[in-house]
């Protein structure tokens, strides 16, 4: 059908109405994934599982997810069978999310070399302001395409001396299990690649919204991004003590003082074996871990709760709401109040503009 400038479509005036009724639903958030040659299907398929378990109160999905390639034909994965896509590089002019898993077919990123025709012309077409994620060595495809130069990123950390060489203006930190940098986002290897499709859940929706992703998908809420990749460390023998009990009674007793001293008296070690223990296991130090999970609770209270900030602090057992306040706005960068104001009510909502590093982003702070 011809259309006539200045004129309105028949779908534009039932839309225009539909608007003025308050009857048009904002339209899910639309995330393209870009499977290449050599994909591993865990990795794949990580988007559609965590972003397809996002719901609104009313149980309409908030994320529409397209896996596509860059030309629309099928791809071989690298547990020997055809990936079909359901679209091909339109799918990422659309999207407002691009995420690119890894590939263990282009030996030439290794060593820093262009990106294949193909692809490079796939990634040229993507509109400016799409927020682009990369997972484990997906992060190659990003820096061929010069995305990543200047910036901080992440990536498996057995790659970080290949990557390093290959792309040395990218400020690469192999250390953490992802990096918000605000439109650009990387993970580390595998399993990060869940955490950081929570952690963009909890940016873009609150807490509660992500906890619901993740119980669904039967995984750990939430690993902060500056928390360490598990590096050559060797799994602890099963007859020494584990922290793994000391953290689930320190969880029940947040708002109450949680001395290292207690913690040790509870796991029944030394101040110094429990210490290197905990770090062992965990990836951080008890203070840092006890501090992030108060802050966690924090969140969940301002989004589910009408309870005063000092209330919420003193509950979460972070003393008073000024220390509620430092706390939020050194590891966030908002207040309590402006993220209550934007993740408060049911969790789902979208929430206000926090830039890159609102209610929930996780940069590594040194």
């Amino acid at each position: 059908m011809t259309e006539i400038p200045g004129t309105t479509t028949g779908d534009e005036r039932t839309e225009e109405r539909a608007e003025e009724q308050g009857e048009v639903q904002a339209r899910p958030h639309r995330i393209a994934v870009l499977a290449l040659p050599g994909v591993p299907p865990f990795e794949l398929g990580i988007p559609s599982r965590v972003f397809g378990s996002v719901e609104d109160a009313e149980g309409r999905p908030l994320y529409e997810v397209t896996v596509c390639t860059a030309d629309g034909a099928p791809v071989l994965s690298d547990a020997g069978f055809t990936v079909q896509p359901a679209a091909g590089p339109e799918a990422l002019a659309e999207a407002d999310t691009v995420i690119v898993p890894p590939t263990h077919a282009m030996p030439e990123l290794s060593r820093g070399g262009p990106l294949p025709p193909e692809v490079g012309a796939a990634i040229d077409g993507i509109r400016p302001g799409t927020r682009l994620v990369s997972i484990c060595s997906g992060s190659y495809v990003l820096a061929a395409a010069g995305l990543l130069d200047g910036r901080p990123a992440t990536t498996h950390w057995n790659l970080a001396p290949e990557f390093r060489q290959a792309f040395p203006e990218v400020k690469l930190d192999e250390e953490v299990l992802f990096v918000d940098d605000g439109d650009v986002l990387t993970s580390a290897g595998v399993a990060a690649g869940v955490d950081l499709c929570l952690h963009m859940i909890r940016r873009d929706h609150g807490a509660a919204a992500a906890n619901r992703a993740a119980r669904m998908c039967v995984v750990p809420p939430w690993r902060d991004g500056g928390q360490a990749q598990f590096i050559d460390r060797p799994v602890p023998e099963p007859t020494l003590a584990s922290t793994t009990a000391t953290r689930a009674w320190a969880l029940e007793h947040l708002a109450e003082p949680l001395t290292l001293a207690r913690l040790a008296e509870h796991a029944r070690m030394s101040l110094r074996s429990f210490t290197r223990r905990f770090r062992d296991e965990v990836g951080m130090t008890p203070v840092q871990w006890l501090t992030a999970q108060r802050l966690e609770l924090a969140k969940q209270l301002l989004e589910t709760t009408d309870l005063p900030v000092d209330l919420v602090a003193h509950r979460a057992g972070l003393g008073s709401g000024n220390s509620l306040r430092v706390h939020m706005r050194t590891a966030f960068g908002i207040s309590p109040t402006a993220y209550r104001r934007a993740f408060g009510g049911d969790g789902t909502g979208e929430g206000d503009d926090l830039g890159a590093a609102g209610a929930g982003a996780s940069r590594p702070r040194r």
